[in-house]
């Protein structure tokens, strides 16, 4: 799906934006006539234009504030901060760089202020995690208990942007909702320089435990959902904390190796200098790969792209999806840019209760993600989750009732 550019990194980041439109992250006129003002190929316009527009929506934020129209403030602030983030997102290059603190710090203040305005149920939390905290948010219908959702992002999203993603839809189906961000993701890698670790065990179990301190939440009814590259990471938490009830993996990955990604493009590694060498040439020429492996130095905290390679080696779920014992949800999307056939690995791997799940073209559902159709994909996801949770809850009457 083309949108504005035929780069196809800039067509997909601008899909993305444009994509929160149905939830108040973005008007559509100003994400077209901003990408059109872009240059092809340029990091540096996109951060300037997309900059330009979040300033201008948090500026028009802040003047219904001071006239008392409370209403327009929130929507503009949490549009401002989807803008800011898609700004932000080049950036990574150079994490030295101010303007990806500030950038990304402009996005998240904007969205509390928004949210904060917006009179919708909304908690700023911090997760206990090891000798630190994690970053979330909790999204509550009531003080009732209920089933509740948890939510991690991937390579490269962000707590607030999870809000318009999937938080809102939840709540709408019943869903109590706690979004968070682990190390290599959001303020843990910016603000607290906390890389990504393979054993995500131990990230979403920290999550559990605090989900298990809240009364709103029934205990054996909380199911993960991992996006992108959160399509490992989640289902690998689950192979090891039996706990969850069920698992969505958005899209379902087997392999994050970039080595495994070289090999499978038909590239040998006999000598990591080589490697080093051919990728530094297809980074002067392809958006893409220079993005790819810019964020990849910046969330793995690698010293180059050999240490990339060898820190990523261990994200696999070779010998590891077998152990999952609740339902999974593996989607797929048709065009996906970034993991073609990795969905099906994962499927074939599961021994559990499993399901695949396909967007396609013909729903406008199949970009990465599902960018562009998240309410259909949404609507799909929830109506498996609810069968789920159904059946749970008949399991417990019966057992309530037997003698």
């Amino acid at each position: 799906m083309k949108v504005i550019f035929n780069d196809p990194t800039f067509s997909y980041e601008t899909l993305r934006t444009l994509g929160y439109a149905p939830y108040g992250g973005a008007d559509i006129g100003e994400v077209l006539t901003t990408a059109s003002a872009i240059e092809k190929g340029g990091f540096e316009s996109w951060y300037t234009q997309w900059h330009a527009l979040a300033a201008k929506v948090s500026d028009r934020a802040e003047h219904y504030r001071q006239q008392g129209e409370t209403l327009s403030a929130s929507q503009n602030d949490l549009k401002a901060s989807n803008y800011y983030r898609t700004a932000e997102f080049f950036l990574h290059g150079n994490p030295d760089d101010p303007q990806l603190l500030a950038t990304w710090s402009s996005s998240r203040d904007t969205f509390q202020q928004g949210m904060r305005l917006s009179g919708k149920p909304f908690e700023i939390v911090a997760i206990p995690f090891e000798d630190t905290a994690m970053p979330g948010y909790f999204y509550k219908i009531d003080d009732q208990p209920r089933k509740t959702l948890l939510v991690h992002g991937g390579y490269d999203s962000t707590g607030e942007e999870l809000y318009f993603q999937v938080a809102q839809d939840a709540l709408a189906h019943g869903y109590n909702v706690l979004t968070f961000e682990g190390p290599g993701q959001g303020a843990m890698i910016r603000e607290q320089h906390l890389a990504f670790r393979p054993d995500w065990e131990v990230v979403v179990s920290a999550a559990v435990d605090y989900l298990e301190t809240r009364p709103e939440v029934q205990n054996d009814q909380i199911a993960l959902m991992g996006i992108s590259f959160g399509g490992l990471l989640a289902p690998r938490a689950a192979a090891f904390d039996h706990r969850l009830a069920a698992v969505i993996a958005d899209d379902g990955l087997f392999s994050f190796s970039f080595a495994d990604a070289f090999a499978a493009r038909g590239h040998e590694i006999t000598d990591y200098s080589v490697v080093e060498n051919q990728l530094k040439l297809l980074m002067s020429k392809s958006t893409n790969v220079r993005w790819v492996i810019e964020n990849g130095l910046f969330t793995f905290g690698a010293s180059s792209i050999s240490d990339l390679f060898k820190k990523t080696a261990a994200y696999t779920l070779a010998g590891v999806a077998d152990q999952i014992q609740c339902p999974v949800l593996v989607c797929e999307a048709a065009n996906d840019g970034f993991f073609q056939g990795q969905p099906e690995m994962l499927y074939n791997a599961l021994n559990c209760e499993k399901s695949l799940l396909t967007f396609n073209e013909a729903d406008g559902a199949a970009e990465h993600c599902h960018m562009g159709a998240l309410n259909l994909y949404n609507q799909r996801v929830f109506a498996w989750l609810n069968q789920i949770f159904d059946r749970i809850n008949k399991l417990y009457r019966v057992g309530r009732h037997s003698p």
